[in-house]
């Protein structure tokens, strides 16, 4: 399970990427990469890194359903996730 500090660090640098969003968008357009250079780093989306919303693992992220690969199979087989079932043939 990761350190809360790195969930919120993540979901503190999501809401800076929202905040610049249209500012660097109309600097990328006129090409002012001086003022573009200027703004904090974490307001560039590159820098953000989807994590698991339970556990907050870093790999094996599914974007389908926003968890990790670990958290997905425990919920899959308790039944928690509806319409998913365990494969066998």
């Amino acid at each position: 399970m990761a350190k809360e500090g790195l969930k919120a660090r993540e979901v503190k640098r999501a809401k800076l990427v929202a905040k610049y969003a249209a500012k660097r968008a109309e600097l990328k357009a006129a090409g002012d990469y001086v003022a573009l250079d200027k703004l904090p780093k974490n307001a560039s989306p590159v820098r953000l890194h989807n994590r698991c919303k339970l556990t907050g693992r870093p790999k094996g992220y599914m974007r389908q359903f926003g968890i990790s690969r670990v958290t997905f199979r425990e919920m899959a087989l308790d039944g928690k996730i509806p319409g998913v079932k365990k494969a066998s043939w």
